[in-house]
């Protein structure tokens, strides 16, 4: 199914409440609570979509278990919340990437401040020998 088709609001309410298994007034409170905004038609009538009867499932999953509505709505918000920060760290990571490519391309290595050159002749470093007889006089 397309994503497009997926949120069209296409229900009205009490075929979204036979599909939901729930009464047409429960989905009424869940919307009073703000558990979920269906859609309105230009005459106000409410038009649910594919995308509402799964968060109405997942509601009942959560009322299930024993949370109440006030329990629902919170695990709700804080889901939406991780999947904004997760939608954050993702694109924070492929900017750290992308900017690790691009400093790799201008030859820089990991760690370093100045990039990597590779010198054209070898230099070797010596210290002379100290006199014997001249101990550090």
């Amino acid at each position: 199914m397309s994503e497009e088709r997926f949120h069209r609001a296409v229900y009205v309410i009490s075929v979204a409440a036979e599909l939901a298994g729930v009464h047409p007034q429960t989905l009424r409170i869940y919307e009073r609570k703000g558990l979920l905004a269906p859609a309105r038609t230009a005459g106000g009538s409410r038009r649910y979509s594919d995308a509402d009867l799964a968060l109405l499932e997942h509601i009942a999953e959560l009322t299930d278990s024993g949370l109440n509505l006030a329990g629902v709505q919170r695990v709700l918000e804080l889901e939406h919340q991780v999947a904004e920060l997760r939608a954050q760290l993702s694109e924070a990571r492929q900017a750290q990437e992308d900017h690790r490519a691009e400093l790799a391309a201008r030859g820089f290595t990991s760690g370093s401040l100045v990039p990597a050159v590779r010198p054209k002749r070898s230099v070797t470093l010596y210290r002379a020998r100290r006199d014997p007889g001249n101990r550090g006089l």
